[in-house]
């Protein structure tokens, strides 16, 4: 990188630490803004900035939000009797995108993974326990990823929710609309297999 200014060098640095942005298009977004007026960089800066000292979580839910409650939280046409489990505040914006479910969440901030050392303590579970005891809720649908380490915070979290009388049911998983068969791998076909249903 010594042919680049070490201001330029910096910045292509910072921008290849973002996921999924490589050397090249790190390279690209640093010439964007360098190309840009000063007013929309001190835009974009300011915008990074706010974020970073306004956003939250949930008191409630754990989601990302702005004040003490989150939207979804707040909105009181949702039903109030089913949580939706994830795993991270992008997990709420994939379900809010498919406008079915009409629910609340509750936001674990990742998944149990002992070869990452992260163990149930680690997880937002302590406040979803803390929810049945001051919400009637009849119905808790777990939505993890299907990993490994999803599957294990489903089953670790359904053993305990499970003795509280409260129904416990999982995403189904398997083949994605517009997808052929030859193209995935046996775990994907098994649990499509397994989550059949009749027509």
């Amino acid at each position: 990188m010594d042919y680049y200014a070490l201001p330029i060098a910096n910045l292509i640095e910072q921008f290849s630490k973002l996921p999924g942005i490589g050397r090249k298009s790190a390279q690209r977004l640093a010439f964007f803004v360098l190309e840009m007026d000063r007013e929309e960089a001190i835009r974009l800066s300011q915008a990074i900035i706010e974020a970073k000292d306004k956003i939250k979580f949930c008191n409630v839910c754990g989601n990302f939000t702005d004040s003490d409650k989150c939207t979804i939280c707040k909105d009181n046409t949702r039903d109030r009797k089913t949580i939706c489990i994830v795993e991270g505040p992008r997990d709420v914006v994939a379900m809010e995108r498919t406008r079915e479910y009409k629910g609340l969440y509750h936001v674990l901030h990742g998944t149990i993974s002992p070869m990452d050392n992260i163990g149930p303590s680690d997880l937002n579970i302590k406040g979803l326990l803390e929810r049945f005891k001051e919400e009637e809720i009849k119905e808790v649908i777990l939505a993890t990823n299907p990993t490994v380490e999803g599957e294990a915070t489903a089953l670790y979290i359904s053993k305990l929710i499970k003795p509280l009388g409260v129904k416990v049911t999982r995403i189904a998983h398997g083949i994605p609309v517009g997808g052929d068969l030859e193209y995935f791998d046996e775990v994907t076909l098994a649990k499509a297999m397994y989550n059949r249903t009749e027509m």
